[in-house]
């Protein structure tokens, strides 16, 4: 079978995979590591693609997932990366968000604040169940604080203008957690949660990118 390996989003883990329905692949989930103080995202890319050990891999990056995949694609030699609820460069972030980053106002902010999960919460990531939430629940109350807040500094101050080619971009027609801007297959009604509420859908079009 074909390797694919994956990367779950900022504070996620690779339960947001388990409602893909993916044919004749084989799914090996890259586990996050602690980033080291002070560490680039292109030294924690390179730390993190010593768990790829296939020529020419496969790449499926879900939101923060998406960067660190676009980051690894500039190291390695990859045959696709797809991009889910993701960005492929910096102009793609939300303009307030590289703001934020350029005036360091994310480092102010406690990082509990971060993991306060209420109805604002669930209404941005486009939470639509009982089900949902106690998986976004779960899943941010298990986050590594010092991976989270290292992992934001970087959103919002990602410097890569550089889309890798063989990228193909799926994301959601109402994120408003990352807005979709440019795509190449859109999923109507989907949110940032769509890996998780919206994976029929998406199963469908990775097997057709897949095969």
């Amino acid at each position: 079978m074909k390797p694919v390996y994956l990367l779950s989003g900022l504070g996620a883990d690779k339960r947001v995979f388990d409602f893909l329905k993916l044919d004749d692949v084989e799914l090996i989930h890259i586990e996050w590591v602690r980033p080291e103080v002070s560490e680039s995202i292109e030294a924690y890319s390179e730390r993190i693609r010593k768990q790829i050990v296939t020529n020419k891999p496969i790449l499926i990056g879900v939101s923060f997932g998406g960067i660190i995949a676009t980051e690894i694609a500039k190291q390695v030699d990859f045959g696709k990366v797809v991009l889910i609820s993701s960005v492929a460069t910096k102009y793609e972030i939300p303009l307030l968000y590289r703001v934020a980053g350029q005036l360091r106002i994310h480092r102010l902010i406690p990082s509990d604040l971060f993991m306060y999960i209420n109805s604002i919460t669930y209404w941005l990531f486009g939470i639509t169940n009982d089900g949902e939430k106690r998986l976004l629940k779960e899943i941010i109350r298990t986050t590594d604080r010092i991976y989270l807040k290292w992992a934001i500094d970087k959103i919002v101050r990602w410097r890569n203008t550089h889309k890798p080619v063989n990228t193909i971009k799926i994301h959601g027609g109402v994120d408003k957690i990352l807005p979709a801007k440019q795509a190449d297959y859109i999923i109507n009604g989907g949110g940032h949660f769509m890996i998780v509420n919206k994976a029929s859908e998406i199963s469908e079009i990775l097997n057709d990118i897949l095969s």
